[in-house]
């Protein structure tokens, strides 16, 4: 083109190029001489459309869709440098995982004594190695449900919301594992409806659109089936493994009737042949010689196995043999040399035998240790290392300080051995940090809690319970690496409210995964274990010991003196004699305050102190809620401040209160019985009594030098302003005289310093709440006993032997004591010895399931398809003894399925006995309500006249007739009514009614003979009703009469009131002169035919009287009993059974049928899933998430229910709620934690706290919320008051102190605010930092992003100072 000159002479020309036409812009030099070419144009204009060519359309297509390019938005000039902010792995469509091999090389494991002698000492063994198939090494394959890949490594240990968990052990055979199909699809139901031309099921559950399969036509077709000719060879083990559907269709097949199919087939056809029947067998079949003998009776053998099998038999499959009469592989065989079956060997899943000889040969059966210890292990702790080695689950049970430690520390050491994991459970927090310390120095490990996650890819985990749930129901791709897991203080179980969770993880660990069981003593030991084995279907070997390393010597202390009560074991009944002689000395004559008399002898003393028990119920209840002033008046302290003042003066009962424990620590000084643990049970009375002691100094200069350093240390990580906090300055002065206290209320901090000086024994004197017994591992010279009796939250009572027992185990130290001395403090009275013996001697407290449905639990479960919920109840310790019946019940079963059923022959067509017999049965209900509250009540007496048609009970009492009053009573004495009756069968004989010298009546049976008209009487001719002709009232006729009138038989008695079923509003004229005086036969043809004429429609009775305008009944609940009533009897008149001559017979036999079926349905129920103990409580739970919308009517897990699974820290369906209803959403930060405070904070009693408009509002919302579902759980018939429901789980009592914690108000001006300890607000805050974390986690669930980042400034502004300071134990000094 032309050239174009610029200001500054940078000429440049334009052009285009390409087909596209762009742009060109070409600079030009300074100076250019014109040519008349330039003026042309540079390009031809190219066509509309390029000219397409095979190999055009080919390159256009490779270049758009084949060929891989960036995206031209992404990848612009614009964005080069720029930095993407996501993973480009987790974006892959194709999973980057390298392609398994198909065998692997793996060490062959080999019994240590069966390994070849090694040729020296320092020979190590080294294990062959063999190939195997990796599908066989997969754990992946059967332990996971579905198919698994592994998750983002974020979600590594603590799993995620969308992960399938992993296959619980001993679920592999149960059906609910596999694929659940529609019982249309099961049954064939839906086919048969396609094959006769209904619409195709084309709409799966939950899903509102199905596919289009345009129009089915229906096509004729002919189903012949035929059983399987070939007959497999059966055992023992399977034939009494048979399923209920096998036992059904075996049951239908006896009954079932061949079909012959001649000519042309309809469309649907169906033979069903017998297996082993002539007809199913061909002849080229029968005559071959290689059919086996027992082919035909095969069907039976199932039976005659049962049959087979005696009541010895049946004990012994109840108590030994597996989970629902499963059998293992080998266990029994066929012994086919005589045809005989051998019984199989029932499997014993806790074995506690076959561990002689372990100990001794201990060296040869294990040369190569996973962790040498320092000292000679007991024998049980060597059969314990015995089992770990070989790959077996142990349950070890032994008392406190036994050394139980040694074997979940080799379990590590194995694990470390083998390169897999072992996780440590614990019930409490504090023992997981003391653990975690303990085996730093030895085990590469890592600690979970709640609120702390140090290492936690580490071989060796230790971690709470809860923990361990959470991670197996999100599906921890971390599980797949953990060998063993080992529950610590398995006693806990009973534990009301965190009990549930350990038979949770229980019975959700996977298959791969052995067990290391550690408790106290427990009486079933072997229950409980039979149980852990039934369930994950694997044995538990049982081991432990009753014998304590440091024996035990048990004392009371009364008046400055010990008196042994208790040694090894026994009882000395004359230590606590003594004891009482000088109680009765002490206490003989001495006037006691408040005038109360005196103690003449013991049972008085016994008894006074019984009369004051509520007393000292209602003084500790006020203690409770009072605060710590009035701490002198508890239990024995209470009752024994009236022998010094006469009256309640707290003066006078800390004098006493003071000398008493002076007197006690003086008294163990002399005896070198410290250090001492003294357990009291209040936080309260712990300081108080420390506080008793302020004069007592028990350590030495260098002992104070000790403690003073170590503290500096411990709390110089705290501020400024938090080292002189009240709480902090009183224990250290405490602690540097040798005293320590030790209880929830403390800080965590301060709680961990006295526990470590403890241990160290620079403290002498440390009172503490029983939680010191459960939660740390720290032995003392002696234990105390403050009292025997404890407030448990509802009542006081004495202490179980179980709880005595813990916290007496604390007394010896081993390799220190000789023997460890417990004592028993003794105030104002003596213990009785029943109760001293059942305390200190008694057994244990059982192991008892507090197994109970969660929401949480059931969402978890719902969100898999594969698991159910019921598998979950019915492998519960509470379910156990009746899943252990199963076998027994099947069998049982099947014996009541093999008898032969009666058969009712009926002589009037079809049987209908059975509808007959069902409504006698139910009428027999109504019966005596009708009959005492209507029949003998005075309103029925006008009704019941001459004449009136009445509705009579039969003499057999199964039937009833139709009858009519002839005569009424005449006296009260008298209360028998005559009534004329139709029966159903006339007597062979007739009795006369006239006298000896009268003519006899000549009839048959069904025929009346008439008398010729000469020979009649005026009375057989002319009949008259009772008015036109009186008599003289005298009934001339034999009780009972029977005769035969008008075809029909009728019968004349005397019955009383009870036997009137029913009134009827119709009466009939009588001739009561010829019926009772003449014996009329015209007066009996014309009664008997009035009643026949009564009747209409065949049998129907007339309808009887009104309740409401006859009777004048008033309550409604009778009269609809009274129209059930006689429904059911116009029904029973109107069946062809009514009235029958082998009533009574067939009666009989449809009781038997019934009784029959009602067994079978029993036993069929009590197998069943709907005979499981929590059932109606878990329909109802299904009803409650239907209703709010966490599950929808096919059970599917909608969005609600995945924000519930969520939330682990407070009470599921009130969080959720919370969310929905976007009650957070109008408050700030610290208003919100404040809020959400009440979800985790857990004392009852506080002080109310001061609030905001808006929190108050707030708070008045979240309360509301709770009361809404509690009334709609109520409604679903679960067992919940609304307001105590929202008591329980709703407590405002930190609301205040956590909104000005948030504000950035220093710890110890918030601790002014309320009455709870600061022990108690650490711990609130603490666990409400993991609720920030479950709540922004639920928030990016529901997409709420404003939510998100709200929860995040939560926790940040929450996240600080002696709140969150590290814990010692982690950290060190």
């Amino acid at each position: 083109m032309d050239r174009i000159d610029t200001v500054k002479e940078l000429p440049f020309r334009v052009g285009f190029t390409g087909h596209s036409g762009h742009i060109r812009i070409e600079p030009l030099p300074p100076v250019q001489q014109s040519s008349p070419i330039n003026s042309l144009p540079e390009f031809i204009l190219p066509p509309a459309f390029a000219r397409e060519t095979p190999e055009s359309i080919k390159t256009l297509v490779e270049d758009k869709y084949l060929l891989p390019r960036l995206d031209p938005d992404e990848f612009s000039a614009e964005n080069s440098g720029r930095q993407w902010e996501f993973e480009w792995f987790d974006q892959a469509k194709i999973h980057l995982e390298p392609t398994l091999p198909r065998s692997v090389v793996v060490p062959a494991w080999e019994l240590p004594f069966r390994r070849p002698e090694r040729a020296s000492e320092l020979e190590k063994w080294e294990p062959a190695s063999v190939q195997v198939d990796v599908s066989e090494l997969m754990v992946e394959a059967e332990n996971s449900i579905g198919v698994r890949i592994s998750g983002p490594p974020k979600d590594f240990v603590k799993g995620s919301i969308n992960n399938r968990p992993f296959r619980p052990g001993g679920l592999d055979d149960s059906q609910s594992m596999g694929r659940t199909f529609p019982e249309g699809a099961s049954n064939g139901e839906w086919v048969r409806e396609v094959l006769n031309g209904a619409p195709a099921q084309v709409i799966p559950p939950s899903f509102k659109e199905g596919m289009d399969l345009g129009e089915l036509k229906g096509h004729p077709c002919s189903w012949i089936i035929h059983e399987d000719q070939s007959v497999p060879k059966t055992t023992s083990e399977s034939t009494l493994s048979v399923q209920f559907d096998d036992l059904f269709k075996r049951a239908w097949e006896e009954d079932v009737t061949e079909l012959a199919i001649d000519g042309e087939t309809s469309e649907l056809e169906i033979e069903v042949i017998e297996a082993g029947s002539p007809k199913s067998i061909s002849p080229e079949v029968e005559n071959k010689s290689d059919l086996p003998v027992g082919a035909l009776d095969s069907e039976s053998s199932v039976i005659d196995q049962i049959l087979s099998t005696g009541s010895e038999g049946l004990g012994k499959g109840l108590d030994d043999s597996g989970d629902g009469g499963r059998q293992q592989p080998n266990e029994a065989k066929d012994d086919s040399s005589d045809g005989g079956r051998q019984q199989p060997e029932a499997k014993v899943w806790a074995v506690t035998g076959g561990s002689d000889g372990i100990a001794d040969h201990f060296d040869e059966l294990v040369p190569d240790m996973a962790l040498d210890f320092p000292f000679e292990l007991d024998a049980f702790q060597k059969e314990a290392i015995y089992y770990l080695e070989k790959g077996e689950s142990v349950f070890v049970a032994a008392h406190t300080s036994a050394g139980k430690t040694v074997v979940a520390e080799y379990a590590f050491a194995l694990a470390s051995k083998h390169c897999t994991r072992a996780v440590y459970t614990a019930p409490i927090k504090t023992i997981s940090n003391q653990k975690y310390r303990d085996f730093s120095g030895k085990f590469d490990v890592g600690l979970l809690t709640g609120d702390v996650s140090l290492r936690p890819e580490a071989s060796c985990l230790i971690m709470t319970t809860e923990i361990l749930r959470s991670m197996l129901y999100r599906g921890a791709d971390i599980i797949r690496d953990i060998e063993w897991v080992i529950f610590d203080e398995v006693h806990y179980v009973n534990d009301v409210e965190r009990g549930v969770v350990w038979e949770e993880v229980i019975i959700m660990l996977p298959r791969h995964i052995n067990f290391v069981l550690l408790s106290a003593t427990v009486p079933n030991t072997i229950e409980f274990a039979d149980w852990i084995g039934r369930t994950k279907q694997k044995q538990i070997r049982v081991t432990g010991t009753t014998k304590r390393p440091v024996p035990l010597e048990h004392c009371l202390f009364y008046s400055g003196e010990l008196y042994k009560i208790c040694e090894l074991e026994k009882f000395i009944p004359q230590g606590l004699k003594a004891a009482k002689d000088v109680y009765k000395r002490k206490n003989m004559g001495t006037p006691v305050g408040g005038g109360s008399g005196t103690y003449p002898s013991l049972p008085a003393a016994h008894a006074s102190v019984h009369s004051q028990k509520p007393n000292s119920f209602m003084r500790g209840k006020q203690n409770r809620q009072s605060g710590p002033q009035n701490l002198g008046n508890f239990v024995g302290a209470g009752r024994g401040n009236q022998n010094y003042s006469g009256g309640n003066n707290n003066w006078g009962s800390r004098i006493s209160e003071k000398s008493l424990w002076l007197s006690l620590i003086n008294k163990l000084s002399k005896t070198s019985l410290l250090p001492v643990v003294i357990f009291c049970f209040s936080k309260n009375r712990c300081d108080k009594s420390a506080d008793n002691l302020r004069e007592t100094d028990l350590t030495s200069r260098s002992e104070k030098s000790e403690i003073r350093i170590f503290c500096d240390k411990a709390f110089s990580r705290l501020k400024g302003s938090d080292r002189n906090l009240p709480q902090i300055v009183r224990v250290q002065g405490l602690l540097h005289r040798g005293i320590g206290v030790h209880h929830a209320g403390l800080l965590p901090i301060v709680k961990e310093v006295v526990e470590m000086l403890f241990c160290r024994g620079v403290i002498k004197i440390l009172f503490s709440t029983e939680t010191f017994a459960m939660g740390v591992n720290a032995p003392a010279r002696t234990v105390v006993f403050d009292t025997v009796r404890k407030f448990d939250g509802k009542e006081f009572r004495q202490l179980l032997p179980g709880e005595y027992t813990q916290m007496a185990g604390r007394a010896g130290r081993r390799g220190l004591d000789n023997i460890g001395t417990v004592l028993v403090m003794c105030r104002d009275e003596i213990p009785e010895e029943s109760d001293l013996k059942l305390v200190i001697t008694g057994s244990a407290t059982r192991l008892e399931s507090q197994f109970r449905l969660t929401y949480i639990m059931i969402l978890h479960l719902l969100r898999v398809e594969e698991l159910k919920v019921e598998d979950m109840l019915k492998r519960s310790f509470a379910e156990f003894h009746a899943q252990k019946k199963l076998p027994e019940q099947q069998q049982l079963l099947m014996r009541k399925l093999s008898q032969p059923t009666k058969v009712i022959e009926c002589i009037k067509g079809e049987p209908a006995i059975e509808d007959y017999y069902g409504w006698y049965l139910e009428a027999e209900m109504y019966s005596n309500q009708i009959t005492e509250t209507i029949m003998q009540s005075s309103v029925c007496q006008p009704f019941l006249m001459p004449g009136r048609v009445v509705v009579v009970k039969s003499q057999s009492g199964e039937d009833h007739l139709l009858g009519v009053i002839l005569k009424a009573p005449s006296s009260s004495n008298n209360k028998q009514y005559i009534v004329m009756m139709l029966t159903p069968s006339l007597p062979a004989t007739l009795q006369s009614s006239s006298s000896g010298d009268a003519s006899q009546k000549k009839t048959t049976a069904g025929i009346q003979i008439l008398i010729p008209k000469s020979k009649r009487g005026m009375d057989d001719d002319y009949y008259s009703s009772a008015t036109a002709r009186k008599g003289t009232g005298v009934v001339n006729i034999k009780m009972p009469h029977r005769g035969s009138a008008a075809g029909a038989n009728y019968e004349v008695r005397e019955i009383d009131t009870k036997e009137f079923l029913s009134i009827c509003n119709a009466k009939i004229k009588i001739d009561q002169v010829g019926l009772l005086e003449n014996d009329s036969n015209a007066a009996y043809s014309k009664t008997v035919q009035n009643l026949l004429d009564k009747k209409s429609n065949g049998n129907k009775y007339p309808p009887a009287l009104d309740p409401l305008k006859d009777l004048k009944l008033k309550d409604l609940n009778l009269v609809e009993v009274y129209y059930r009533w006689n429904n059911l009897l116009q029904k029973m008149s109107e069946n062809k059974c009514h009235n029958c001559v082998k009533l009574g017979e067939h009666i009989k036999i449809a009781r038997e049928i019934r009784k029959y079926k009602e067994e079978v349905n029993a036993l069929k129920f009590q197998m069943s899933d709907e005979a499981l103990k929590q059932m109606p409580d878990f329909q109802g739970r299904i009803d409650v998430l239907k209703e709010i919308g966490c599950i929808d009517t096919d059970l599917v897990v909608q969005i609600k229910g995945r924000v519930a699974c969520e939330m682990n820290s407070g009470e599921e369906l009130i969080c959720t709620e919370c969310l929905f209803e976007n009650q957070l959403d109008d408050l700030e930060p610290e208003e919100a934690v404040a809020l959400m405070s009440a979800f985790v904070f857990q004392q009852r009693n506080a002080s109310e706290p001061s609030l905001t408009p808006r929190m108050s509002q707030a708070k008045q919302r979240l309360h509301d919320t709770a009361i809404k579902l509690g009334e709609l759980q109520a409604h679903f018939k679960i067992q919940i008051d609304p307001h105590e429901y929202a008591r329980e789980n709703l407590k405002f009592g930190l609301v205040e102190v956590v909104y000005e914690w948030a504000k950035g108000t220093p710890f110890a001006d918030i601790c002014e605010l309320t009455d709870v300890p600061e022990g108690l607000i650490v711990r609130t805050i603490v666990r409400l930092d993991e609720t920030c974390r479950e709540f922004k986690n639920a928030a990016a669930i529901m997409g709420n992003s404003a939510l998100c980042k709200k929860m995040e400034a939560a926790s940040n502004a929450i996240k600080r100072d002696i709140v969150f300071a590290a814990s010692l134990y982690i950290t060190g000094l």
